[in-house]
């Protein structure tokens, strides 16, 4: 495994906190990951984003979906079943799982819907209009008459 020394990031750098730390967990992250459930993340629109898990065998009731401290964390937990049942072949994994997504800053979750074995959750991406790019009037560079009044009465 690599390491990375991220401390001049943190000399050189005033608010950029969350990059560093979110480097940080990235690399600090063991090669050997479960990749289950399997996963797409699609770009539905310019500000729109929507996240797809198969969650094959789950009820909904069996999913839990919520945000804590800027990350999506999806759970699935099956409930016991009454009886034990006796399979020749068990190809539908149902064990629990815990899948956690890192939010940028201004994106919520507008929604979550579960249907044909794919949990969906829907994101949209607010940026405040304080942020939001704006664009500047230029004024003409030749003074006016007024202006020159008034560096005059100045003077």
């Amino acid at each position: 495994m690599r390491n990375f020394d991220l401390a001049p990031l943190y000399r050189a750098t005033v608010g950029f906190d969350q990059i560093a730390d979110m480097m940080d967990r990235v690399l600090s992250t063991e090669v050997t990951h479960s990749t289950y459930p399997p996963y797409n993340i699609e770009k539905t629109a310019d500000d729109a984003y929507r996240i797809s898990i198969a969650v094959a065998g789950f009820a909904a009731d069996d999913l839990t979906v919520e945000v804590r401290e800027g990350a999506l964390i999806v759970s699935a937990r099956k409930a016991e079943e009454e009886r034990e049942r006796s399979f020749l072949h068990r190809g539908i994994a149902t064990r629990a799982f815990e899948r956690k997504f890192q939010l940028a800053d201004h994106v919520r979750v507008e929604g979550a819907t579960h249907a044909d074995g794919m949990l969906h959750i829907d994101l949209v991406r607010e940026v405040p209009e304080a942020l939001k790019p704006r664009r500047i009037q230029i004024a003409n560079g030749a003074p006016t008459a007024k202006d020159v009044l008034d560096h005059q009465t100045v003077n």
